[in-house]
């Protein structure tokens, strides 16, 4: 019998992310794939990944469009009871046997939720893991309503067990977005964007690349941070891609800081991007010599590919990373100073902290053989 596999995709990053697997599940022979594209995923202003999903030759299931576009966290709130609403009429119109939810972001707390309260079978992705930020609370959240879990570390599967799930429903198969590192390994051609607002940086001389999100813990703090790392990327004077962030509470003030610091230094080097397609992003980090900010993609993606990053303050604290990476604060002069020592020292060698690049087709075979259960008994050691 064929398992309809509804995976919910909230954001942009979650589509890079989960990319190898809809694949996966959609070429099985005993899955079927129902895709749900939902929250900031559908939103120009988040990078919209609808013409990403098309030219990948996927079907969407549903549309489900319960962001709250209003920068704080009452909007974050409502926002996944909204979800919540519209996922449990969706949800018993298709039917689906299992529902996959991706990483931690808060828009995730609707899947989960609702599949909880549906009797429906949970899978989660990227479970276990330790950073700072609201996704810490959501992360481990979604693992006690889960019933299947795919970590992407030996340490992550470690947490889950000791969480009181059951060993035999946790498997560490490695990040999905490793399978596309893997890809990119053997690309050649470099393939450019239109979502700009600045001028190209000559992609045949080095760049650096930025990726700076709010921290929800510190949004009394978002405008002074985001400041500091434009003055450091402007003493730096290195052509630089800059990415808008994605839609956690205090992006508003990051895209204020960008447009104000746009107006004012009309002689930067920075060219602002909304969305690139999951592999020309991979691609277009594998070339730079530095990635900066605050992102997961500098301490998952970029381990694999040897890329030097310099992660700025809280918001991944505690997620295991590789030599690569160089910590330091929301300082101008400190950002700057690790930046260059980072052009020093890198590339760096390929780790495989968070799998080989095999995640993808680990997921869709366990989803298609696994026993489904919703036991909700937690075995606590």
């Amino acid at each position: 019998m064929i398992r309809k596999i509804c995976v919910v995709v909230t954001a942009r990053a979650s589509y890079c992310r989960i990319k190898t697997v809809l694949t996966e599940i959609r070429n099985h022979p005993a899955l079927e794939l129902q895709l749900v594209v939902a929250a900031s995923a559908l939103l120009g202003k988040y990078g919209c990944i609808l013409d990403s999903i098309e030219k990948d030759g996927f079907c969407i299931t549903a549309k489900i469009s319960n962001l709250l576009d209003v920068d704080n966290y009452t909007a974050a709130a409502k926002t996944t009871g909204l979800g919540i609403i519209e996922l449990a009429s969706l949800f018993e119109n298709i039917k689906p046997d299992v529902v996959v939810s991706i990483g931690d972001r808060f828009e995730t707390m609707s899947t989960a939720t609702t599949a909880s309260f549906m009797n429906i079978t949970l899978a989660h992705v990227q479970g276990g893991e330790v950073t700072g930020n609201i996704d810490e609370k959501v992360r481990h959240a979604v693992t006690y309503l889960s019933d299947i879990h795919f970590a992407a570390t030996e340490k992550a599967q470690s947490r889950i067990i000791q969480h009181g799930k059951n060993p035999q429903s946790v498997f560490n198969t490695g990040c999905p977005s490793i399978d596309l590192a893997l890809q990119v390994k053997n690309a050649s051609e470099y393939c450019d964007s239109a979502a700009s607002e600045r001028k190209k940086p000559d992609v045949i001389e080095k760049y650096l690349v930025v990726m700076q999100h709010s921290v929800t813990t510190e949004l009394q703090c978002t405008r002074k941070q985001i400041q500091e790392t434009l003055n450091a990327v402007k003493i730096l004077n290195i052509p630089t891609y800059w990415f808008y962030p994605n839609a956690d509470p205090g992006s508003s003030e990051i895209i204020a800081g960008i447009r104000e610091f746009g107006e004012k230094c009309n002689d930067h080097l920075i060219r602002f991007v909304k969305n690139f397609e999951p592999l020309h992003f991979l691609k277009l980090i594998q070339s730079s010599c530095c990635l900066i900010g605050n992102s997961s993609t500098g301490i998952r993606e970029a381990s694999f590919l040897g890329i030097p990053v310099v992660n700025i303050g809280s918001r991944q604290a505690g997620r295991e990373r590789g030599s690569n990476v160089i910590d330091t604060d929301y300082d101008c002069g400190k950002i700057a100073e690790a930046v260059k020592n980072q052009l020093l020292h890198g590339p760096y060698p390929s780790e495989n902290i968070y799998g080989s690049g095999h995640a993808g087709q680990k997921i869709a075979s366990l989803l298609a053989t696994i026993p489904l259960s919703t036991n909700r008994k937690t075995d606590y050691l």
